[in-house]
């Protein structure tokens, strides 16, 4: 794909100006500044361009950041087949090492515009719950898997914004552009809304091969009583099953077919507003115990109630963002609006009940679907696929350092994402095509350190060889193990 813009005279190859992004988020991650800097690392002709152009570029990149998540999925099945029987969402978000907000400019109906007056989108950099409790400013990020692990699309939407809205329009895409076919789609709790089961699964009547389905995680603390009494009820069955480690496990489970009333935002053809309608939906509810997962939550909620006895001992310590997670452990807790610091510290004291209520269900989870002919063992193994894009997200925060951004603007935010995007793909496709036989951190760390020297103008000698290069040498026909090689064998081995 060429990422020129036809509209501007320039004098730089955007595409070249892309490749060193890129190459450099995997060997070499760095602001673009650091990136542009330290661009004679790579045996690649990168000098055409200054950094001034490296800004510009992110411009044109950001113009054309969907229809290269595009032209990427087309063209990657050459490398690898895609499976799209089942598709995985999750979100996460960046922050950056900025003080406050951004400030949007809104004209008198409240839209966001430019400094010019025209519409505008909505800025990124705005405070929202961040994972690791940090009070910078955040951007939000959507992601869609593959069932092999490949990511398929991204999508950004600013950090105060909830994930549960933008589930349907990355969706949307994906089924509008890349694959007509039926998907199911799946979602950890958080995206468990009748709006998102209605958007893709419907009144559950008609064709089935007409709706896609979804499989989603359930909060059982948060249900309402009959599906906590049903929870804890008896019905379960034991059967044994290999675990990752290829260990023979016990799995305690239990399911049923329930008849599921969706409050649901539904579209009628001339009506400009959705209908808010009940809609009831045939729902395969599965719920399992875990020791492990049991002995998780009790280390977890031991944590947050000790912080929240510090909260209650000294409520100055502490504020609306540095409390969260133990704050809903405190009786009597209010936060000031304006400050975030804790009113009335003196009337706090422990919530033993909601304490005691949630031991009840410890080491239990639900899953709920729309596959009602799924088994329970097929429902679980489908679900635990979200390991995989969690593990995306810790690749692209820690071996490719996202974090924290260091540009500013919308275009130039979705351009950073698109090369951290695009930067996935490639290691989870060479991933895949050396047959899933090593992690992520391995093939990168082989991948720096296999460099060469110059001897002379034209000779070079290659310093390090491993496992993995000579896999990569088998599964692209390479020749990769020549201690010695000449540039124009080097230029060859690039052009391949």
């Amino acid at each position: 794909m060429e990422l020129e813009d036809t509209n501007l005279s320039i004098k730089f190859s955007v595409n070249q100006i892309f490749r060193l992004l890129v190459f450099s988020r995997i060997l070499r991650p760095s602001s673009k500044k650091g990136t542009y800097d330290a661009r004679n690392f790579f045996f690649e002709d990168f000098k055409d361009f200054s950094l001034d152009d490296v800004y510009h570029a992110l411009d044109i990149i950001s113009n054309n950041n969907e229809a290269l998540q595009k032209w990427i999925y087309d063209r990657s099945s050459n490398i690898c087949s895609r499976d799209m029987s089942v598709a995985y969402f999750d979100c996460t978000n960046y922050y950056f090492d900025i003080g406050r907000s951004d400030t949007d400019t809104l004209d008198d109906n409240g839209n966001p515009v430019d400094k010019d007056g025209n519409p505008a989108s909505t800025k990124y950099r705005k405070r929202g719950p961040e994972k690791n409790h940090r009070p910078d400013p955040i951007v939000e990020m959507g992601l869609l898997m593959d069932r092999k692990g490949i990511p398929l699309a991204f999508d950004l939407f600013p950090g105060n914004e909830s994930e549960k809205v933008h589930m349907r329009p990355i969706i949307n895409r994906i089924k509008n552009e890349f694959s007509d076919s039926r998907i199911i789609f799946v979602a950890d709790r958080g995206l468990n809304t009748s709006d998102n089961i209605y958007y893709l699964n419907g009144d559950n009547k008609g064709d089935y091969n007409q709706r896609d389905g979804y499989v989603y995680g359930r909060s059982i603390r948060g249900a309402d009583a009959d599906f906590k009494e049903w929870v804890v009820s008896a019905g379960y069955r034991v059967d044994k099953i290999t675990n990752d480690d290829g260990e023979e496990i016990s799995f305690k489970h239990k399911s049923r077919i329930y008849p599921k009333t969706l409050h649901a935002n539904v579209t009628k053809p001339g009506r400009k507003n959705p209908l808010k309608k009940d809609v009831s939906v045939d729902q395969k509810q599965m719920v399992y115990y875990s020791e492990k997962y049991a002995k998780k939550q009790q280390a977890d909620r031991e944590v947050m109630i000790q912080r929240a006895k510090d909260m209650i001992s000294n409520p100055k310590k502490y504020d609306k963002v540095t409390s969260a997670g133990s704050a809903s452990y405190v009786l009597n807790i209010a936060f000031d609006k304006s400050t975030g610091e804790i009113v009335n510290g003196k009337s706090l004291s422990l919530n033993l009940e909601k304490i005691e209520e949630e031991k009840k269900y410890d080491g239990y989870y639900s899953i709920v679907t729309s596959e009602l002919n799924m088994s329970d063992i097929e429902i679980r193994e489908i679900y635990r696929g979200l390991i995989r894009i969690e593990d995306t997200f810790k690749i692209s925060k820690s071996e490719f350092s996202s974090r924290p951004v260091f540009v500013r603007t919308n275009d130039h935010i979705d351009a950073h994402f698109t090369t951290c995007f695009t930067s996935l793909v490639f290691i989870r496709l060479l991933q895949a095509k050396l047959e899933n036989q090593y992690p992520v951190g391995r093939i990168i760390n082989s991948l720096k350190n296999y460099c060469c020297v110059p001897l002379d103008t034209n000779n070079y000698q290659f310093t390090y060889y491993d496992e993995i290069i000579k896999a990569c040498s088998k599964a692209f026909n390479m020749t990769l193990d020549n201690k010695y090689q000449t540039r124009q064998q080097i230029q060859h081995l690039l052009r391949y």
